[in-house]
C-alpha cells in the first residue's frame, strides 16, 4: 500500500501542474531573442553553429538511449527538450570563429558525459550547457579565446567599434589594460560593435529572455539580479571604488547569459531561498574577484565551481518544518 502512495523523483521539483517537457520549452523560447540577435549580428555562420550545437546535443540523446536498448517511441515519449536548452546554449556561448566541430563534441560531451550517464535529466551534478562550454574551453583554447569577430553593427552611439579580427575583448581590455571600453554603455547593452560570443552580445535580447522566464514563472528574477548586482558591486571595489566601471562590468562578457539562463538551472542551485541567496552572492563574488584576477571571461567556470559546493550548502542550511518548535532544555541540564 505504502508502496502505491508513495512517489519517488528527481529534480526539477515545481509546485505546479506544469511537466519539465514545459518549463524547458519555455527556456527554449526564451532563448530566442539571444538566438535571433545573434544571427542578425553574425550571419548565417551564427545560424550553422546554432543548429549544429542544437542538433549534435540531441541526437548524442537519442543515440545514447538507443544504445542502452531504448525503442525509438519510448525515446520520442520521453523526451523532454533539456537536450535542446543544452545545445543552444553552448551554442550561444561561442563565438563565430569557432570552427564546426567544436560545438559537435561540445553538446556530445555535455549530454552524453554529463547527463547521461550520470542517469539523465535531474541526475546532473553539474550544468550540462557550462560543463560543455569549459570542455571545449580547455580542448581548444586557442580556436575559442582568439580572434574574436565584431558584429556587423557597428557601433552605433559614440564609441570605436573593435577590429573584427582582433584577439581582445572589451572585458579583455577592463581587466587586463585597466581602461574603461571605447564602446559607450549603450553599445554594451545593445551589443553594437561589441566583439563576443553569438549570445552574449545583446544584453536586451538577454534581459527580455529573462523577463519571459520571470512572468512565466520559471525562475525567480531575484537570484540572477543579486548575481549580476554583486559582480559589479565587486568590481567597483577592486578597481579603487570607481563607480565607472560597474555598467561596463555587468555588460561585458557572459555574465547576463549566465547569470539568467545557466546559474539558474534548477538541478544544480540550492533548495532554499537562503541558500540560493548566499549562492548567487558567492557565484558575484567570486566571478568579480576571478575576472580581476585572469584578465579573461571566467563566468562558465565559477558556475562549475559553485555547482560543486551546492550540496554543501544544502547539508547546513535547511527549511525549519512548518510547526517546528527547538525543544527546551530540561533545568538543571548543561
Amino acid at each position: 500500500m505504502a508502496d502505491k502512495l508513495l512517489k519517488f523523483s528527481h529534480s526539477p521539483h515545481v509546485r505546479a501542474v506544469r511537466t519539465t517537457k514545459q518549463i524547458m520549452i519555455h527556456v527554449c523560447i526564451a532563448l530566442l531573442p539571444a538566438c535571433v540577435m545573434g544571427i542578425v549580428y553574425f550571419g548565417l555562420k551564427a545560424l550553422l553553429l546554432l543548429a549544429i550545437s542544437l542538433l549534435s546535443a540531441v541526437a548524442s540523446e537519442f543515440v545514447y538511449e538507443l544504445i542502452v536498448g531504448k525503442k525509438i517511441c519510448q525515446i520520442a515519449k520521453k523526451f523532454d527538450f533539456t537536450s535542446c536548452v543544452t545545445g543552444l546554449l553552448i551554442g550561444l556561448s561561442i563565438g563565430v570563429q569557432t570552427p564546426w566541430y567544436v560545438p559537435i563534441l561540445a553538446s556530445a560531451f555535455a549530454i552524453i558525459v554529463v547527463k547521461m550517464i550520470f542517469g539523465g535529466t535531474g541526475k546532473n551534478l553539474v550544468n550540462p550547457a557550462v560543463t560543455g562550454r569549459v570542455f571545449a574551453f580547455m580542448s581548444f583554447t586557442s580556436l575559442m579565446a582568439s580572434g574574436w569577430v565584431a558584429p556587423s553593427i557597428g557601433s552605433l552611439i559614440g564609441g570605436a567599434s573593435l577590429n573584427p579580427t582582433t584577439g581582445a575583448t572589451t572585458l579583455t581590455d577592463i581587466f587586463t589594460g585597466g581602461a574603461l571600453p571605447s564602446l559607450s554603455n549603450w553599445d554594451l547593452l545593445l551589443g553594437t560593435g561589441l566583439s563576443g560570443c553569438i549570445g552574449e552580445t545583446c544584453k536586451v535580447a538577454l534581459i527580455v529572455g529573462g523577463i519571459y522566464l520571470a512572468v512565466m514563472g520559471i525562475i525567480n528574477i531575484i537570484y540572477p539580479i543579486i548575481y549580476i548586482a554583486v559582480a559589479g558591486l565587486f568590481t567597483v571595489c577592486l578597481n579603487g571604488f570607481d563607480f565607472n566601471y560597474f555598467l561596463p562590468s555587468i555588460l561585458s562578457g557572459g555574465l547576463m547569459l549566465g547569470a539568467i539562463f545557466m546559474a539558474t538551472d534548477y538541478t544544480t542551485t540550492p533548495n532554499t531561498t537562503l541558500g540560493n541567496v548566499i549562492y548567487f552572492t558567492l557565484l558575484g563574488l567570486v566571478t568579480a574577484g576571478l575576472r580581476q584576477a585572469t584578465g579573461i571571461e571566467v563566468v562558465s567556470f565559477v558556475i562549475l565551481l559553485m555547482n560543486l559546493f551546492v550540496p554543501l550548502i544544502d547539508k547546513f542550511i535547511i527549511n525549519k518544518p512548518f510547526g517546528y518548535n527547538k525543544p527546551k532544555k530540561a533545568k538543571g541540564v548543561q
